[in-house]
């Protein structure tokens, strides 16, 4: 028989201790980890960087990764956002009753792998199991530090007219991904999730310059929510080319017959990055030559014109106002 998830597992006493010692320990085995403490301690040097996220998808698995994977990602990616070098990770696991044993190793697997590859240290955690319906499998919460060069101010409220906009990748593959194989649609489309930790990319690109005013990862609301906040938060205006955002085929065409908009759809393993005219050859020179950023395009440019809005100049030589999304195309993508 499959071993499960208890509310022993939670109690505390030994059965909390085997599972910690038999799942998170031997994944995430680091010298500070290691010292079992409740607090982890570490030096710091510089301006810091920190933040916080929870993660709730379904479904648990899905093609390019699991929650976990997502987890340490979407941490790490939010603090490159800023220019910062990911240094630590915590953990918060909140596991319903019967989760499968092997389930679980697999997400904490998937943790440890994500984490060595961004070349950073899980070093805290917490370990909650609720009753049967009272969660959905496995919620996770991670936070994360990070180190600022100094010299580096990167932020949303920074972008100025003539900038450009650039897009590292494809927009749309998570959020399409995670459509399909939860709602089990009939539509035939081999799309994986994007899901990757950004952050050794974006220092490739800071070590060539660091003329960035503005760098989000457009996660849920996509492209199109993240722009609209970024062009709120600077007053500024925003235009878009549809024929320069690249989008996979398959995404296109699953889009076209839900009538939905990749613009609108999640993505976790993409950056937006805006920058000066002047910077954006040696930019995009280090993206393409990056794993995650080998399709980067210059989308779009900010403008002083639509303050405060984002615009797009169709293939048919019109323009539409991209608006602030007011719901969500597709519920629980992270």
């Amino acid at each position: 028989m499959q071993e499960i998830i208890t509310l022993a597992h939670g109690s505390g006493g030994k059965t909390t201790g085997d599972l910690i010692k038999n799942i998170f320990i031997k994944h995430f085995n680091n010298d500070i980890l290691i010292k079992n403490e409740d607090a982890a301690s570490f030096m710091l040097s510089g301006r810091a960087a920190f933040t916080t996220d929870s993660f709730v998808i379904t479904p648990v698995f899905f093609k390019g990764g699991n929650i976990g994977k997502l987890a340490v990602c979407g941490t790490v990616n939010d603090l490159s956002a800023v220019g910062a070098s990911p240094l630590y990770l915590s953990c918060g696991f909140i596991i319903e009753e019967g989760l499968s044993l092997n389930e679980l190793e697999a997400i904490v697997e998937a943790m440890a792998q994500t984490a060595k590859e961004a070349g950073v240290k899980i070093v805290a955690g917490d370990t909650k199991v609720v009753q049967k319906n009272a969660a959905d499998k496995i919620f996770i919460n991670t936070s994360g530090i990070g180190i600022i060069p100094d010299g580096l101010y990167i932020s949303g409220s920074n972008a100025k007219p003539g900038d450009k906009v650039i897009i590292t990748g494809t927009v749309g593959d998570h959020g399409c991904s995670i459509l399909l194989e939860r709602e089990r649609l009939d539509i035939y489309a081999d799309i994986k999730s994007d899901c990757a930790p950004l952050n050794k990319m974006i220092g490739d690109v800071l070590s060539k310059t660091k003329d960035i005013h503005v760098m989000r990862d457009p996660t849920r609301g996509g492209v199109a929510a993240t722009l609209n906040e970024i062009a709120a938060q600077s007053k500024v205006g925003i235009k878009l080319y549809e024929d320069s955002i690249p989008v996979n085929d398959q995404v296109r065409g699953v889009c076209e017959l839900l009538g939905m908009d990749p613009l609108y759809m999640a993505n976790e393993g993409k950056m937006l990055i805006i920058a000066p005219e002047a910077s954006v050859n040696n930019i995009m020179g280090v993206l393409r030559n990056t794993e995650y950023g080998a399709n980067s395009c210059i989308i779009g440019e900010v403008t002083d014109e639509h303050i405060n809005r984002v615009v797009m100049k169709t293939v048919a030589g019109g323009n539409r106002i991209v608006d602030m999304p007011v719901g969500d195309q597709l519920p629980r993508i992270c």
